[in-house]
C-alpha cells in the first residue's frame, strides 16, 4: 500500500491509500476525488486525470513517454514542467506520500 496526497487548488489536502501497482488516477476515481475526472479510465486518450506532481516527488515518477507528452499537449490548464496524467503514475514503494496537485479545471 503506498499513501497518495491529493492537494486541492484551494489548499485542501485529501489522503488516500494505493495498492502496489494501482495508478494514481484509479486511487483517485475510487475514492471521489474531485478535479480528476478520468474519462477514458487510464487508457492515455483523453487528459482529463491532469496534474501537477509536487516539485519536491518529481524525480520519483518516471519520466513522461511521447503519447503522454502529446495528450498534455490539450489540458484544459495549461501545463508545467510538473504535470504528468495520473493514470501513468502508479502506487508502489518509492511514490509512498506522493503529493499532487490538482489543476483548477479539467476537461
Amino acid at each position: 500500500m503506498a499513501k497518495v496526497v491529493f492537494v486541492h487548488p484551494d489548499g485542501r489536502r485529501e489522503e488516500h491509500e494505493g495498492s502496489d501497482g494501482q495508478s494514481v488516477m484509479r486511487v483517485a476515481t475510487s475514492n471521489l476525488v474531485s478535479g480528476i475526472i478520468g474519462e477514458c479510465g487510464g487508457d492515455l486518450s483523453c487528459a482529463t486525470c491532469h496534474v501537477f506532481v509536487d516539485a519536491a516527488w518529481a524525480q520519483s515518477v518516471p519520466t513522461k513517454t511521447a503519447a503522454e507528452d502529446d495528450m498534455l499537449a490539450v489540458t484544459a490548464e495549461e501545463p508545467t514542467e510538473f504535470s504528468r496524467l495520473c493514470c501513468q503514475i502508479y502506487c508502489g514503494r518509492e511514490t509512498d506520500g506522493i503529493v499532487i496537485h490538482i489543476p483548477r479545471i479539467q476537461r
